[in-house]
């Protein structure tokens, strides 16, 4: 395939001042990991996300992306002495009197491990309680798969790509499929963007341009804003 054909068009420009984005990365092959969150978070603030409304949450490995993705956490209800199931991602609105939850079900202030990165703060990680009632507009799954010996790669690749999907389908919500799956190391410090000699380029940035595009999308989408696009 020629590189002409190949290459990704540049994105169109989207207002994301109003959105709530999450990247859920794994923590598997650390040093791409972390130029392909970094890659992300550029993209969604260049496009005017506000620094409290970026969450990222980290998960051992790209198999436990789907689960913190679309995580079932019991919400008590003031009024009621049971706890309702609650989607982490579409049904992170919270009833009046609801206990607000972050990404994978934990209560506000509750201690989350993640990756540092540069230009966001620690304080902006973890939003504020009413921030914190919102939904989430997007969430960027961020995982790095490597082949190696065995069928590993392949087992999880499939499951991985397959569950994601569904969580997509399922709540309306965008996840952006943000798993390399690489036949070697090479391959995926390329897409990365820290290569050797050649960087190659930073897939986390278009990971964060889909993520802005696609939540403005679907905001219009559900008001019914189906106009033609040329």
């Amino acid at each position: 395939m020629s590189e002409a054909i190949k290459n990704h068009p540049a994105p169109k420009e989207f207002d994301g001042s109003s959105l709530r984005i999450a990247i859920v990365h794994s923590r598997w092959n650390k040093s791409v990991i972390d130029a392909l969150v970094a890659g992300a978070v550029r993209k969604i603030k260049e496009a005017k996300v506000q620094e409290h409304n970026i969450v990222i949450q980290s998960v051992p490995g790209s198999f436990e992306l789907p689960l913190a993705c679309q995580r079932y956490a019991p919400i008590p209800f003031s009024s009621r002495n049971y706890s309702y199931p609650h989607s982490m991602i579409a049904g992170s609105h919270v009833q009046a009197g609801a206990t607000a939850t972050d990404l994978l079900g934990g209560p506000i202030g509750t201690p989350r491990s993640g990756t540092p990165i540069h230009g966001l703060g620690s304080a902006s990680i973890m939003s504020s309680a009413n921030t914190q009632k919102r939904p989430f507009d997007a969430v960027i799954a961020i995982g790095v798969l490597i082949k190696g010996a065995t069928m590993h790669f392949e087992y999880i690749s499939e499951s991985v790509s397959q569950a994601l999907m569904r969580v997509q389908l399922d709540t309306s919500v965008p996840v952006i499929f943000g798993v390399l799956t690489a036949l070697n190391e090479e391959q995926a410090l390329y897409r990365a963007g820290i290569g050797s000699p050649d960087k190659g380029h930073n897939h986390g940035e278009d990971w964060g341009s889909a993520a802005v595009e696609m939540a403005s999308r679907v905001r219009k989408w559900s008001e019914g804003n189906f106009l033609n696009e040329s």
